[in-house]
């Protein structure tokens, strides 16, 4: 019987890699990274065979020249490597991929993307990087796109996760299934949208991600200048009563926010929690519970880290 142990939910930014020594708020960086650390260790205590890996993609993988909704890696995956994140080949479960993806479409609610020859970057590789190092797993990967719009709503997103429960449950094999949710939360990066760019910053941004296919390394040394010369937009509110829902079981209350209220009340990069959404709807919104959160505006980003375990909930109930 294939079940489905546990969630994570975590943020990732690459500037934990390439700029710790200058953080300046080390105790919250530590407790954050402490937090990965906890994380991990429930993970592999859960013994998963396999890790549906929810992430986004930072135009490292995905270029304007094709953007689905939805994309499932169903073969060959390949982390690019960028920021000290890992780079190579990574392990598919490539049976239960191809299940998801045929049980999507066969029960006609949803016609995702595949890949069979999939390139993530640190939406994904972060997690892999500092949740899975160690745990001898193989993964099934869903890249979500939150960052060039029109985006799949948030509605859809919970959508997505309950049909692909039921899809994980249907099947026909013995598999322990964890999933993480890697993004978020409140964060802001200087990036246009694309439709619509604005002076010369933006439009090398635009360029770069609709050229960059064969060489996005060409255009990363300016990209990460425009990045770090960004201000932190922060919303530790938002964060906290983001991460209440969570620990509550009602993460699908996000869902009430149009993509525009998201990003005006937590900032464009706050479109990542998407991706624990998709994570909590697999877990079927069983209560969570908060192991970190620390807003690092050296990171840009609100830092959060939950786990959802199903085993838990029903050793409270009665």
């Amino acid at each position: 019987m294939t079940e489905i142990v546990l969630g994570v939910g975590a943020s990732h930014s690459t500037l934990m890699n390439t700029h710790w020594e200058e953080t300046l708020h080390k105790d919250r960086a530590e407790r954050f990274r402490d937090a990965l650390t906890q994380a991990r260790e429930e993970l592999a205590a859960a013994r998963p065979d396999t890790v549906i890996l929810v992430g986004s993609n930072h135009f490292r993988g995905f270029w304007l020249d094709l953007i689905p909704s939805f994309t499932i890696g169903v073969g060959e995956c390949v982390a690019s490597g960028e920021s000290g994140t890992p780079k190579g080949p990574q392990p598919v479960d490539v049976p239960l991929a191809r299940h998801i993806a045929n049980s999507l479409v066969e029960g006609g609610s949803f016609d995702p993307a595949f890949s069979a020859r999939l390139q993530i970057d640190h939406g994904q590789s972060h997690a892999i990087q500092y949740l899975l190092d160690g745990l001898d797993v193989e993964i099934v990967p869903l890249v979500v796109n939150v960052f060039a719009p029109p985006l799949p709503t948030l509605a859809r997103c919970e959508d997505l996760g309950r049909a692909i429960r039921e899809a994980v449950l249907a099947f026909p094999g013995d598999r322990r299934v964890a999933v993480i949710g890697s993004g978020g939360l409140s964060h802001r990066l200087p990036w246009p949208d694309w439709r619509e760019p604005q002076g010369d910053d933006e439009e090398f941004m635009v360029g770069a991600w609709l050229n960059g296919r064969e060489n996005w390394q060409d255009y990363d040394v300016r990209r990460r200048e425009i990045i770090r010369a960004a201000e932190a937009a922060l919303n530790p509110e938002f964060d906290d009563e983001f991460l209440a829902l969570v620990q509550r079981g009602e993460t699908h209350r996000i869902a009430e926010y149009t993509t525009e209220e998201l990003e005006k009340v937590a900032g464009n990069g706050a479109q990542e929690v998407r991706t624990w959404l998709l994570m909590a709807a697999l877990l079927d919104h069983v209560p969570g519970r908060r192991l970190a959160y620390e807003p690092m505006p050296e990171w840009l980003t609100g830092m959060g880290v939950a786990i959802l375990d199903p085993a838990r909930t029903n050793e409270r109930q009665p």
